[in-house]
């Protein structure tokens, strides 16, 4: 890799010129003297051997050169200052990476915002994100693949503290024959129909079907199941939060059963390893627990708020 010819002074010389407007104006905003601007310009076009401006009037103007130039200076004026912040907050202890399972149920919208903060906080720090199927994965976090977990239950060997709780209400598309009985009904009334069932992703967390039924389409992912069932296909279990834009415009609706329409399923927290978990991972944590926290909140107090707001 060939050494660069041009110090960084230089290109900040440069790219100060094109945007205070002239050379007393950058050498105001870069504490330098106007002579010392314009020389390491002027060395800029001479190791480059082009020109980056040009006389219009009294004024300089950038050449097209001299506009390509300018553009690939800040960028890498940007990358440089980039670079010193990650250093500082990697030696700060700031992890580089932060791996997260989190099961499928946890509101989607709702973890995005939380990566999102973490994100504007530490931008240098990636997220590796591992969706499980229903099923808490303990093989993410007893294999190490994981620094940090939302499950549906603490896996052995593992301390979790209770996050959120989520309703899941068994529904299928208004037009399902179902719906069209009138009445309240039973499980004995489901059982001529398809059940759409998600297949839970950790193999020692696999359990039998909830109920018996003549037909039945498997899953592995939520969003499957959800399709299939606003498509008209079957009904199945399905977690209110995910379903509540559906909800909203009729596409699912929530199957009257004389008894045992719903279920709840509780989330919880869970650090592979807290006594040597990271700022980041730690801070990812408290994102988490904030953002949940404010949520539930807001839906107890406004309990009509948006499909897209509203938890519980």
């Amino acid at each position: 890799m060939p050494e660069p010819r041009i110090p960084l002074d230089q290109w900040r010389a440069l790219v100060a010129v094109v945007e205070k407007g002239g050379y007393a104006k950058a050498a105001a905003a870069l504490h330098k003297s106007q002579s010392s601007v314009t020389y390491g310009v002027q060395q800029l076009e001479s190791q480059l051997g082009v020109k980056a401006f040009k006389i219009a009037g009294r004024r300089a103007e950038l050449t097209p050169t001299g506009e390509l130039l300018y553009r690939r200076a800040r960028y890498l004026l940007d990358e440089a200052a980039a670079l010193e912040q990650s250093a500082q907050r990697l030696s700060a202890g700031w992890e580089a990476e932060v791996r997260l399972a989190v099961e499928v149920i946890f509101p989607t919208w709702l973890l995005l915002a939380c990566l999102d903060r973490l994100g504007k906080e530490s931008p240098h720090t990636r997220i590796e994100l591992i969706e499980a199927v229903l099923g808490h994965r303990t093989d993410a976090l007893a294999q190490g693949q994981a620094d940090l977990a939302i499950f549906g239950s603490v896996p052995p060997g593992f301390l979790g503290e209770p996050l959120m709780r989520l309703r899941f209400v068994l529904a299928a598309h208004p037009e399902h024959p179902v719906h069209q009985l009138g009445r309240k009904v039973s499980l004995r009334d489901l059982r001529p129909y398809r059940h759409l069932v998600v297949r839970e992703s950790s193999p020692e967390r696999a359990s039998a079907p909830s109920m018996e039924t003549t037909q039945r389409w498997t899953f592995s992912h939520l969003a499957t199941s959800i399709e299939a069932a606003r498509s008209g296909y079957g009904f199945a279990w399905l977690p209110e939060e995910k379903i509540r834009q559906e909800l909203a415009a009729g596409m699912l609706k929530p199957l009257p059963m004389r008894e045992g329409g719903e279920r709840f399923a509780e989330l919880y927290l869970i650090f592979a390893d807290r006594e040597h978990a990271g700022p980041a991972t730690l801070r990812l944590a408290e994102i988490i627990r904030e953002a949940v926290a404010s949520e539930c909140k807001r839906s107890a107090s406004h309990p009509k708020t948006s499909a897209r707001k509203r938890i519980n």
